[in-house]
């Protein structure tokens, strides 16, 4: 085995491999980068663990093909500080030799017939464009639940319906949802599956934002396909509690006030708030009041705003929730609809003028569903224990 090809793009190959390796693993094999130089110009560089699996593909100058397993981490480490310019990689003996402008590393070889095989895609069902996909993606991943004892609100449900997407997430205590177009390869197409929500999220950052995406489901996989790169993962088992009944708020009031600036604000403010101290909000019919903190420390900012279906109208939020919430929109806008302290509130894009990527205008509804914490005068308030 014996190829040539430039630092950066040996680097950024195996950079991206790597991903899906584990960080400690009692299997050594698993820690290992297979690395396939093929005859007609081609390097496959492939890595797995026991949840997924990646693999890319990327133009070499080939001088003998042949395939060599090894640590995934310190190839890795090796490309980074490798000089610039060309490497040239091959088998020295018993060793993996990689030199570039008089630097050279030896690597050990780990036993490529110990390593199980890249598991295949499942069959392909559609595409979407990869920028759209990667935007939704971060949209919801911001309500999925850090907590590994509920292993199924970790992950971020995604279910297809016809040529509408469907992305979801939920900790219990907000509830994110963004749905878009997409390519179905048959009319019928439907799905709805959990994926765990940092793989995807990582998947998602890593896709190519000029192109698609192909997406391949089974019964317990997800494949994605993107620009000579494919990764796999496994699904979660159960479901997301559905939200069509929690966002089906009756009337009640409606706030509409410009994003950035509120964002900007209630980090500001946010700054006095301890612990899940609340940050209250105060509509009036042409502004909305911020303040947090209690006693001597507190913070408060006015901004321009609309409210109508009230007078007035005060609701509280754990302050980094909302941040949260907020940072997920990309548009000038958002609008508030509201029931009272206590009660749910429904974020929701109110203007079309921000930075949705090209090709998404008309195809996305992007809703965030809060708690509203009561907050009586002078007390200090936990976070709502959910919406189950």
């Amino acid at each position: 085995m014996e190829f040539l090809m430039e630092r950066g793009a040996l680097a950024d190959a195996v950079a991206w491999a790597a991903r899906v390796l584990p960080a400690r693993s009692p299997v050594p094999v698993l820690g290992g980068l297979l690395l396939e130089a093929r005859a007609g110009g081609l390097l496959r560089v492939s890595g797995l663990d026991h949840e997924a699996s990646a693999r890319i593909e990327v133009e070499a100058d080939v001088e003998q093909p042949g395939q060599v397993l090894v640590l995934g981490r310190r190839l890795l480490d090796i490309c980074r500080v490798l000089p610039g310019g060309t490497v040239r990689c091959a088998l020295d003996g018993g060793r993996f030799a990689m030199s570039s402008a008089g630097a050279r590393f030896g690597m050990s070889l780990l036993p490529c017939e110990e390593r199980p095989a890249i598991p295949a895609l499942p069959e392909f069902c559609g595409a979407v464009d990869a920028e759209v996909f990667a935007a939704a993606v971060a949209h919801v991943a911001v309500a999925a639940g850090r907590d590994d004892s509920l292993p199924v609100l970790t992950g971020i449900r995604l279910s297809v319906d016809g040529e509408t997407m469907t992305l979801a997430a939920t900790d219990r205590y907000r509830y994110a949802v963004r749905t878009l177009g997409w390519k179905p390869l048959s009319p019928q197409a439907s799905a709805d599956v959990v994926v765990p929500a940092r793989r995807l999220s990582d998947i998602a950052r890593s896709l190519d934002r000029s192109g698609t995406v192909r997406i391949a489901l089974d019964g317990g996989t997800i494949g994605f396909d993107n620009a000579g790169r494919r990764l796999s993962t496994r699904l979660l088992d159960g479901r997301l509690p559905r939200h069509d009944k929690l966002f089906a708020l009756p009337d009640g009031a409606v706030a509409l006030t410009a994003r950035a600036p509120l964002l900007e604000a209630v980090k500001r403010v946010s700054v006095v708030a301890e612990g899940d101290s609340p940050l209250q909000l105060s509509f009036s019919a042409d502004s909305v009041r911020l303040h947090a903190g209690y006693e001597d420390d507190v913070a408060s900012q006015q901004l321009p705003a609309a409210l109508e279906g009230a007078p007035e109208m005060t609701v509280a939020f754990n302050p980094s929730y909302l941040v949260d919430a907020l940072s997920s929109f990309d548009t000038d806008s958002v609008r508030f609809r509201l029931l009272g302290p206590g009660q749910r509130a429904l974020l929701s894009a109110a203007a079309d003028t921000g930075t949705r990527p090209a090709g998404d205008a008309g195809q996305h509804s992007h809703q965030h569903l809060l708690m509203s914490v009561k907050s009586p005068a002078g007390r200090a308030v936990t976070v709502p224990q959910g919406m189950d």
